[in-house]
């Protein structure tokens, strides 16, 4: 069953503003809350969906790849499981208004009742330049990619520790990750909250730590990343693969691979956003009595009708032979524009035939003509 557009979930256009999505959300949310709607699983998933997708819409980045690959596009950030509770990063931004209306319980509930929170040791994100051709990008690919990553330590399974009775609660910090620290100033005594020094945030120590991962709970290894490359990407635009970056610190959330993708040069295209141009070089018999000719295109070969007098420059359009809109949404063209070749090194029998054909009235360039490049001249040159 087709995922539905978060544009349709939310009841806004594509062209909403920020503020109309949070409307939009809020009115949905408090409409299919849980706590209004008891045993109802239609309500249930709806309220699930309209979180889903202003997860999406309220953040630039997400939405700028949503507008771009469509579901695709954030896939990542999901995980291979799709959305989840754990995924929503606004709970915030209605706890006050559906706690205050519905108890209290939902958010609280669904989060753990903390929240996302502060995640120490997380991964490292990583980066990967992708090269495709015209032709991928067009029809989309599936890539499979080689990087260098931490991944969890076999021996302590990311534990980090030589044995499992060797982790314990930080004395510091007590297991929080954080330690209270008094200061005074200007305004009297104030209390500022830091990562606790003993644990880095982990708020569990080591008394022998593991001698594979030197306590890291990770080991640098090369591992392959399958990744789907949808219709019409272009040059520059990227893909984030959540969590498939390097492993945390002792169990720590990974981090994120972007996917940049890079367009190699093609032997006879060039790409003009949605468009393939492709320049045909005819030869002055070509153009002047007209030819099929076979030509290339993304799909395979075509041929194309030049009819008789065709000029050097005229361009034309085949349409729905370029590139796929982004998200699916119509095809671009493929513009072929028309060069009539001079050839060089003639023969003498060709040179007759050249000087023959001047000669005649058909051979020379119009007054029309001459009248139109007198213009340009003027306007390029002032004269």
């Amino acid at each position: 069953m087709a995922k539905q557009d978060y544009y349709e979930t939310l009841g806004v256009s594509r062209s909403a503003s920020e503020e109309e999505i949070k409307k939009a959300y809020r009115k949905l949310a408090m409409k299919y809350h849980p706590d209004r709607n008891p045993d109802d699983k239609v309500a249930e998933e709806n309220f699930k969906a309209a979180a889903e997708a202003y997860e999406v819409l309220s953040e630039p980045e997400k939405k700028s790849r949503y507008d771009q690959f469509g579901h695709q596009g954030v896939a990542g950030d999901f995980g291979s499981g799709g959305f989840q509770w754990s995924d929503f990063s606004h709970a915030g931004d209605f706890d006050d208004v559906l706690g205050n209306l519905f108890g209290g319980g939902i958010f609280g509930d669904l989060f753990g009742g903390k929240g996302r929170g502060r995640q120490p040791g997380r991964g490292e994100d990583l980066r990967v330049n992708l090269r495709l051709t015209l032709e991928e990008m067009a029809q989309g690919a599936s890539k499979t990619i080689r990087i260098k990553r931490y991944v969890p330590c076999d021996p302590c399974q990311n534990s980090g520790a030589e044995e499992p009775n060797s982790v314990r609660t930080c004395p510091t910090c007590r297991g929080q990750g954080q330690v209270q620290q008094r200061a005074s100033s200007l305004f009297g005594v104030v209390m500022n909250v830091t990562t606790c020094p003993s644990c880095q945030g982990q708020g569990k120590t080591i008394d022998r730590p593991c001698r594979s991962c030197d306590g890291q709970g990770r080991q640098m290894k090369t591992v392959t990343v399958k990744v789907d490359i949808p219709t019409g990407a272009g040059d520059g635009n990227y893909m984030r693969l959540q969590g498939q970056g390097h492993t945390g610190i002792r169990g720590a959330t990974p981090g994120d691979v972007l996917v940049v993708i890079e367009q190699e040069p093609h032997e006879y295209f060039e790409r003009q956003e949605d468009d393939i141009i492709l320049a045909v070089p005819l030869s002055f018999s070509q153009a002047a009595l007209g030819d099929d000719v076979e030509i290339p295109t993304l799909t395979g070969k075509v041929r194309l009708s030049i009819p008789r007098g065709t000029q050097s420059g005229k361009v034309f359009r085949l349409r729905g032979k370029g590139m796929s809109h982004l998200n699916g949404y119509g095809q671009g063209d493929q513009l072929v524009k028309v060069i009539v070749w001079t050839p060089t090194g003639l023969t003498d029998r060709e040179k007759e035939l050249f000087q023959e054909l001047a000669g005649l009235d058909n051979g020379k360039v119009s007054e029309n003509d001459r009248g139109f490049l007198k213009k340009i001249r003027e306007e390029l040159f002032g004269e």
